[in-house]
């Protein structure tokens, strides 16, 4: 089987996924969706820059919108402590991997590094705190987002990322792979919080960014942001859904920004913190995989994605396979 076996004890702890930082080509744009339509709330603006986080969220933000060029600057996650960000500098130093300290506002050290791909990544362990706005129910707009919850990638190259990151402690629940007589990866789930996943890779021209995943509290705030969306100009930004996953059993709505970056309002996954959790094997002619119900994906789906500033996008390894739909 091409999973690697789970590493218990990574060179450096990382907690889970924390952030990301979106370039923007309109702040003002972008703001109508994200705060006046999806209902982030603003942490700190900026000339050139926006702070936001969902309703639960006590760290300071968990997305940047960044006037720059449309394209995702950065992939946070936060790790367990001040000692592991020197643990982490050694380790992708050892690696050969680009790695240096770097001062990001309302963030404590920070270190920025690269994967093997060219993937930004950011490490951090201490955040300026903000109130959380949990039980402030008069605030909740929008779709009710209450954290950030993972992002999942396009990779070349499914079986170097799967590798990578389970070396950093990142395991396995649920997988695609091919059904050759020597089978390939084709996509995969990873997770350290102890959901389905942080961090997911699909096979496909890359590395780019395809999504970030939130949490909503119930599926009907996903079909209540349908109706917002609907009736406040963003219909022509829903791109797929509402409907559920097989792989992770989510209840799920795929949006895109003004600038094109992809935006998964998701929940009802389920826990996978038990250290013998068996990943869950999906076949690429299962349709249900992606779509246990509801419309099959569109043609963006598979092939749109947020590039990453000075990052080579590569031609995957593995030759595209016919879209399964029911």
């Amino acid at each position: 089987m091409p999973i690697p076996k789970p590493v218990f004890n990574p060179p450096f702890n990382v907690v889970r996924v924390s952030h990301v930082e979106f370039g923007v080509t309109d702040l003002e744009r972008s703001r109508a969706f994200y705060v006046d339509c999806l209902g982030y709330t603003v942490t700190a603006t900026y000339k050139d820059a926006i702070h936001l986080r969902a309703i639960e969220e006590r760290n300071h933000h968990s997305i940047i919108l960044k006037k720059a060029d449309a394209k995702a600057r950065a992939l946070g996650f936060k790790i367990g402590s001040e000692e592991d960000l020197d643990r982490a500098k050694h380790w992708f130093e050892k690696k050969s991997l680009p790695a240096k300290f770097v001062e990001i506002p309302h963030q404590g050290r920070t270190l920025h590094a690269s994967d093997p791909l060219g993937m930004p990544l950011e490490f951090y362990f201490s955040m300026d705190q903000a109130n959380s706005l949990l039980q402030k129910y008069g605030d909740h707009r929008g779709a009710r987002i209450q954290r950030i919850d993972h992002v999942n990638c396009f990779t070349p190259n499914v079986q170097a990322s799967v590798d990578f990151y389970t070396e950093l402690g990142f395991r396995t629940t649920e997988y695609t792979e091919t059904e050759d007589t020597d089978p390939k990866l084709w996509a995969v789930w990873m997770h350290r919080k102890g959901n389905v996943h942080d961090l997911a890779f699909t096979n496909g021209y890359g590395p780019k960014l395809h999504h970030i995943g939130v949490w909503t509290a119930t599926p009907m705030d996903i079909l209540n942001i349908c109706d917002v969306m609907a009736t406040t100009g963003f219909l022509k930004n829903m791109e797929r859904g509402p409907g559920r996953h097989g792989i992770s059993n989510a209840f799920f709505l795929y949006v895109r920004d003004p600038d094109g970056h992809r935006i998964e309002l998701f929940t009802s996954d389920y826990l996978t913190a038990d250290p013998d959790h068996a990943p869950i094997r999906w076949t690429l002619r299962d349709p249900q995989r992606q779509t246990l119900w509801g419309h099959p994906a569109p043609q963006s789906w598979f092939e749109e994605g947020s590039e990453f500033p000075g990052v080579t996008v590569k031609e995957p390894a593995l030759k595209a396979q016919p879209i399964v739909a029911r």
